[in-house]
């Protein structure tokens, strides 16, 4: 809208501001007439805080402009007919409009051609990048560094808000343990306390510290809540959730969200104890809203409220509706629930105007906190603002701290003048690199591998032969063509893993090791006497020990995203150190899933110094010859890699913590501190990574639980002191009394580059 058509409107408003505040109570719509009130008549109200123009603005609406507020459709573009119902006040938001002039032109029909001129919010997946395309966030998190993720939200709330959209459904702060489900590529691993760093990290991101700019995004804390517990790693699946997992394992990264203003939060699919998230009260309800405070705007998952009649839960939609209603979803994501069932509900006394009253209250306060009042349309001269030099840098840095150096014999960085080989199914997959979840991403902008070696060591260096085209290829013809072709290359990188697609949403697996002929390909390369380098590319952690075995070197990349390709060549070149870290286990198997490092000990934990495994068992040896203690007969007790883990082309010492205090109260903080030394010949980066654990309880702990990390960058030789600090109540836990609560006694401390190293100390926690 034109500056000067906006101050017309704003003096229209102004011409009724005393008629609209003088009208109170809801307007009830078979009682008396809907109130007459300007276009925009919440404009009338600014300066004054966000509830009371709220609740002056909700007293004008009828029921049916209530309704419509709760309401979100997926664009459909602008067409008569949606023009029509948002110009009727019954859409609240738009899912999927990426087009400026088509979203001015649906955002006029709310604010200048419908009775009250309330605005609409769009709405899009804007999970890892809008255009400019950023590791998956399972990627981000390996870099260990929260400032790799805000910068990346930062990114993409400046290129999606440049087209319209307001709000992404992102972060997902699920915990996920179980390698099979395909969404542990959307969020940021196995650990509550990392994903809670990193959550935040994107909600500052999305949000900045005033929302009401207009290249901002509204963040969605998701999915609420358990979700990523899904029983076998199989997407939309059943979950059992007990109090304490979820109140110390579940929750605490949405807390950190909630805490961190985030503006709305998302309902889950599953069930907790048999009660799906989209009509859960206690979870809604008590906690969300109760205990915490939380005053955003809570969606459903899409169609979530209709699932219901799938779980069992339901038995017709307008059950599920007074259900979802009652729980506290403020807004109908694509059910047709709220718009078919909710109206006939009050209407026969089943849901009270009141009720639909606080939900509304919060849709527009979002709308409100958003700005969109005041600047509901984008500015078309700046819009559509993709692929910046400072965008593509900050994707490239964050590209290079989310790789994980799993292995190298010396092979790496690769020396100059070598003829290399680059061959595999990912070395030059435009569209696969980018890994799920980003509809935006335009693939003829994606930089990849072979791309980024060419320029670098010359393309009279790279010989480039594919072997397999995609990476579920089985064909052993170009497996041959590839080995051939070793014949004239002094080293081989191949570059495998999964495509986009085989990870996401409605994408788990059973079997999550390389998929295709790459095993086999992997063996006949290393059978061709010339150094390997496996480079992978994947939505997930993967069971690839034989293959790293095989492997000179190994470096693991959660998709990487547009920049990828210059990120992995710096790496290997060596202009890049790497330092990444693992954000979830890779166990050796998948019958070792769901794995993770905070387990708890069991009452016969294993003694790895007795392990007898499977081929070493002599026949017909006794039952108990083996041991009686927990662990796998042909795997052990410890992952492939460790949670943590990440290897770099310098090393570094730890020496022994220090801490403050060997004793602090139930109200005290210890202060730890750990000299870290650069023992190699590089400058490096090292993630320094606080335990601890919790050696008696009245419920029994996990082995170790991660409190606290810090990346730091230490010149060859150099020495830094790292301090952290430890409160209390970090140490908290959900007891057998209910609540959330420090218990006195005794702990261990680690400070170590992973979670199975390091040698503890010990203190104590008092009354």
């Amino acid at each position: 809208m034109k500056t000067s058509n906006h101050l017309t409107v704003k003096k229209i408003i102004a011409l009724g501001l005393a008629a609209a505040l003088a009208i109170s109570g809801s307007a009830a719509p078979k009682k008396k007439p809907a109130p007459k009130a300007p276009r925009t008549a919440a404009t009338a109200t600014v300066g004054l805080p966000v509830d009371q123009r709220v609740d002056s603005l909700l007293k004008l609406m009828t029921l049916d402009e209530k309704i419509g507020q709760l309401i979100q459709y997926t664009g459909v573009g602008y067409t008569p007919d949606r023009a029509s119902q948002i110009a009727a006040g019954q859409v609240g938001s738009l899912l999927n409009e990426v087009d400026p002039v088509v979203v001015n032109k649906l955002q006029k029909e709310a604010v200048e051609n419908s009775r009250l001129g309330i605005p609409l919010v769009i709405a899009r997946d804007v999970i890892h990048g809008f255009k400019t395309v950023f590791p998956l966030p399972i990627g981000q998190a390996a870099s260990w560094n929260p400032e790799i993720v805000r910068n990346g939200s930062r990114v993409s709330a400046d290129e999606a808000s440049s087209t319209g959209v307001r709000w992404t459904f992102s972060p997902m702060v699920d915990i996920a343990r179980d390698a099979r489900w395909g969404r542990i590529a959307e969020g940021y691993g196995e650990d509550p306390y990392l994903a809670g760093v990193m959550g935040v990290a994107a909600v500052e991101g999305y949000q900045t510290d005033d929302l009401t700019r207009p290249n901002t995004l509204a963040a969605c804390v998701k999915h609420f809540a358990g979700y990523g517990f899904a029983e076998g790693g199989r997407d939309y699946n059943t979950t059992w959730i007990p109090e304490g997992l979820l109140r110390d394992v579940v929750l605490p990264p949405f807390k950190a969200g909630a805490d961190a203003g985030a503006a709305t939060f998302m309902c889950s699919f599953n069930d907790i104890d048999g009660v799906p998230s989209s009509g859960n009260k206690y979870l809604l309800n008590d906690i969300l809203r109760g205990e915490w405070g939380w005053d955003g705007l809570l969606v459903s998952d899409w169609g979530s409220i209709d699932q219901m009649l799938n779980h069992g839960y339901s038995k017709d939609h307008r059950q599920a509706t007074q259900q979802a209603v009652e729980a506290g979803v403020d807004m109908d994501m694509e059910n047709n629930c709220y718009n078919s069932e909710l109206k006939k509900l009050v209407e026969d006394g089943v849901i009270s105007e009141s009720r639909i009253d606080q939900l509304v209250k919060n849709v527009l306060r979002l709308k409100f906190r958003l700005g969109l009042f005041e600047n509901p349309y984008v500015d078309i001269k700046t819009a559509n603002r993709f692929y910046t030099p400072e965008n593509l840098a900050a994707a490239q840095k964050a590209a290079e701290e989310s790789a994980i150096l799993l292995k190298n014999n010396g092979i790496l960085p690769l020396a100059s003048g070598k003829k290399i080989l680059v061959t595999g199914p990912m070395a030059d997959a435009r569209h696969d690199q980018n890994g799920t979840w980003c509809f935006d991403m335009e693939k003829d902008r994606t930089v990849t591998p072979l791309q980024s070696l060419r320029e670098l060591y010359g393309a009279e260096n790279i010989i480039y032969e594919p072997g397999l085209t995609y990476s579920r290829d089985k064909n052993a013809d170009g497996i041959a063509k590839a080995t051939a072709a070793a014949n004239d290359a002094d080293v081989i990188l191949f570059f495998g893993g999964e495509e986009a697609m085989l990870s996401g949403e409605a994408h788990s697996r059973a079997d999550i090791s390389l998929p295709g002929a790459q095993k086999e390909m992997m063996a006949a390369l290393k059978a061709t006497g010339k150094p390997v380098v496996m480079v992978l590319m994947a939505g997930r952690p993967m069971t690839i020990e034989n293959e790293v075995n095989l492997s000179d070197a190994t470096l693991f990349n959660f998709h990487p995203g547009t920049m990828g390709g210059p990120a992995i060549a710096n790496i290997l070149s060596g202009k890049v150190n790497p330092s990444g870290k693992l954000p979830v286990s890779f166990s050796k198997m998948v019958g070792q899933e769901p794995y993770y490092y905070n387990r708890k000990a069991t009452g016969r934990p294993h003694n790895t110094e007795n392990e007898v495994l499977i081929d070493d068992i002599e026949l017909e040896a006794g039952q108990t010859s083996t041991g009686c203690d927990s662990y796998w007969l042909d795997a052990g007790d410890q992952p492939a890699f460790p949670f943590g883990y990440g290897l770099s082309y310098t090393t570094f010492s730890y020496g022994v913590p220090t801490l403050s205090a060997t004793e602090i109260n139930r109200d005290g903080t210890l202060t730890v501190s750990c000299p870290v030394t650069n023992t190699g010949s590089r400058e490096g980066a090292e993630v320094v990574q606080l335990y601890v654990r919790d050696l008696i309880g009245s419920r029994a702990r996990p082995i170790r639980e991660l409190k606290g990390f810090e990346k730091v960058t230490l010149a060859p030789g150099e020495t830094r002191t790292v301090t952290f600090t430890l409160p209390a109540e970090a140490l908290a836990f959900y007891t057998l009394n209910n609540r959330t609560e420090v218990e006195p006694g005794d702990f261990q401390l680690w400070v170590a580059p992973d979670a199975i190293s390091g040698t503890p100390v010990t203190f104590k926690v008092t009354e």
